[in-house]
C-alpha cells in the first residue's frame, strides 16, 4: 500500500493539529481513507500493520503524550513494538476518538485526503 505509506509521510511533514492523534488512529484502523480524487489509501488496517508503517514512516514518538502514555513505559528499543503497545492502549473505538476524527476533516482536505465516512 504505497498510497498508505505516502499518507503517513505526509504526517511526518505536516503534523497532526494538536489534541488530535487519537482520531488519526481512530481513521486509519476504522475508517476508509481516499484521496481527493476518489483513490483508496486504506480500508481501515490492523494495529500490527499500522505499528509497522508508523515505524517506517518514523513519525515523531512523543505523540503517544497525548493518548495519555508515558513514553518510558513503552519498549525503547523496538519502535514496532513500541507503537503496537501505545496503539493497544489507544481507546481508539471510543466516541472521543470519533470526535476528534471529525475535527480531523479539514486538515486532512488540505493535505487531499478524506475519509468517507465524513463526506
Amino acid at each position: 500500500m504505497k498510497a498508505l505509506n505516502d499518507f503517513l509521510s505526509k504526517v511526518r511533514q505536516e503534523p497532526v493539529p494538536a489534541g488530535c492523534f487519537l482520531g488519526l488512529l481512530h481513521i486509519l484502523i476504522g475508517k476508509t481513507l481516499v484521496t481527493r480524487e476518489g483513490a483508496l489509501v486504506s480500508r481501515g488496517i490492523t494495529w500490527r500493520e499500522l505499528a509497522a508503517r508508523m515505524r517506517q514512516a518514523r513519525l515523531d514518538k512523543d505523540l503517544v503524550r497525548e493518548l495519555g502514555v508515558d513514553p518510558a513505559q513503552l519498549p525503547p528499543r523496538d519502535r514496532e513494538a513500541y507503537w503496537f503497545e501505545a496503539l493497544r492502549r489507544a481507546p481508539v473505538a471510543s466516541p472521543q476518538a470519533n470526535n476528534q476524527a471529525a475535527q480531523l476533516v479539514s486538515w486532512l482536505e488540505k493535505l487531499g485526503y478524506e475519509v468517507d465516512q465524513f463526506r
